[in-house]
């Protein structure tokens, strides 16, 4: 057990206390002032822009210092620009979102004699978000986006996984926001465990499923509403009328960047049996151009700790050992069994079986099984057969092919002829089914997950005919609304 870990295990009591005095104050304040202004909510949208901009350089540098290894680069496009892009597209709608929604009566008569019927989306109150750290900024201030933008406050629980990263976003959150509005809590998992015991308005959590599990158990005790966003073996269905040299340089892009440790990174890929070759020597290609060497290399992100980093090579000796070809793609012929940092090349595990952990598992890491089929419909069978992933991925130039894998296959969301990217589209909601998550968020739908949604119907001034005859004593007027709400 490290240091940090006993002193973040002799501290959880205190903190305990100190997260429910938050938590009180956080709703007080938000009974006292109600809901914010549109112009409130811009402000602390602006803060968070502002911070992430101040701190840029130090969130790349402790990303680096918690990672090992991580270019700067990586946490630009990923963590800082990827934060700033999600705030910025709040800001620029959340006053169209506030609007009320008008929607029609029932019956439509009513309407057309004045009552209204309408849609409002009031604050929640006080929104707890447990973030991951494979984006630690990111999976923090994305969510923050909708949080915001829906008039909420928040408390946040950093991943003790990045420990210098946390407490860098500690102190951006002390400096730009008064515990009222946003407080954050870094820690180890008793901390966590206590964070996700309290009464909040709605809580998100990303991160593991098996994880989930405990975070939705303990949120059910004040049943808290849950936003899960959680990950899954994100399959590839690669098309034989695909561009070959393009499909593998995307799927290797996706699968190397932060050294595959995304939640959305393509896990495993089915191609034709009879292109198998042709995959295999495109993303050898692919490797060789992106990361000519690789241990040294300041660009190939190190895996975040040594029980994941012997977790992966766990996956890549069991599927050996196992009489599946493993084929590391390695341009340098460099030797990492004694490195400095935790990396490990990309590695392709040609055939695997179900019977393998690295089918078994979500693998977060540089590894890739890659199976054979003989049909498309084979391939959408074999995704059918497992948990409903977070991501699927299609490339080819077939559009009804394509349909016919989108329509038959169920995921949190789809990229055709690329991986990942739909979690960058603003206007698309983002959230998984089943194992991989419940809930979404981004955008407009990030707004509306982090509100409630108070339905308002407001009656006519004076009664109409038929609405009295609808009261005791029941007579003709009954029978005939009765007769006329059972025809067919």
């Amino acid at each position: 057990m490290s240091v940090a870990h006993k002193a973040n295990q002799a501290k959880t009591p205190g903190e305990l206390a100190r997260m429910n005095e938050v938590l009180r104050l956080q709703k007080a304040a938000h009974i006292r002032d109600g809901a914010p202004s549109a112009e409130q909510r811009i402000d602390r949208i602006d803060r968070c822009i502002n911070l992430l901009i101040k701190y840029e350089g130090e969130i790349a540098r402790a990303l680096n210092a918690d990672f090992g290894n991580r270019a700067e680069a990586v946490s630009g496009i990923t963590d800082i620009a990827g934060s700033i892009g999600p705030l910025k597209h709040a800001k620029a709608h959340l006053k169209g979102w506030m609007k009320a929604e008008k929607r029609k009566t029932t019956p439509a008569l009513l309407g057309l004699f004045g009552a209204k019927a309408e849609v409002r989306y009031q604050p929640k109150g006080v929104v707890g978000v447990i973030s991951p750290w494979n984006f630690p900024v990111n999976l923090t201030f994305a969510p923050l986006a909708g949080i915001l933008a829906a008039g909420n406050r928040a408390m946040v629980k950093p991943s003790e996984y990045t420990p210098v990263t946390s407490e860098v976003m500690a102190k951006m959150f002390a400096e730009g926001f008064t515990e009222e509005e946003i407080a954050c809590f870094p820690g180890g998992p008793d901390v966590g465990q206590a964070f996700s015991e309290l009464a909040f308005d709605h809580l998100i959590f990303t991160g593991a499923t098996s994880i989930a599990r405990h975070v939705m158990a303990a949120a059910a005790k004040n049943l808290v509403p849950l936003t899960l966003e959680l990950g899954g073996k994100s399959p590839v269905i690669v098309s034989r009328s695909a561009d070959y040299a393009t499909a593998a340089a995307r799927i290797m892009a996706g699968k190397t960047l932060n050294a595959g440790q995304i939640c959305l990174a393509p896990d495993y890929v089915l191609a034709p049996a009879d292109k198998l070759d042709a995959f295999v020597g495109e993303a050898k290609k692919a490797v060789h151009q992106m990361f000519p060497t690789i241990r040294d290399n300041p660009d190939y992100t190190a895996v975040i700790a040594d029980r994941h980093f012997e977790r992966i090579k766990g996956y890549v000796d069991d599927a050996r050992a196992k009489g599946a070809e493993v084929v590391e793609i390695n341009p340098a012929d460099e030797d990492f069994r004694q490195q400095e940092h935790r990396k490990i090349p990309p590695t392709l595990i040609i055939n695997p079986t179900d019977e393998m952990k690295v089918m078994q598992e979500e693998i977060f890491g540089p590894v890739l099984p890659v199976i054979t089929y003989r049909s498309v419909d084979e391939a959408v069978d074999y995704v059918n057969a497992h948990d409903r992933p977070l991501g699927l991925y299609y490339f080819g130039a077939d559009a009804a092919e394509q349909e016919r894998v989108v329509e038959r296959t169920t995921s949190g969301g789809v990229t055709v002829n690329d991986v990942i990217f739909h979690v960058a589209q603003e206007d698309l909601p983002f959230g998984g089914v089943g194992p991989s998550g419940m809930g979404s968020y981004h955008g407009h739908d990030g707004f509306k997950e982090f509100s409630h949604k108070k339905a308002i119907y407001t009656q006519l001034k004076k009664d109409l005919g038929p609405m009295k005859a609808l009261r005791p004593p029941y007579g003709e007027g009954v029978k005939k609304y009765l007769a006329s709400a059972l025809k067919g």
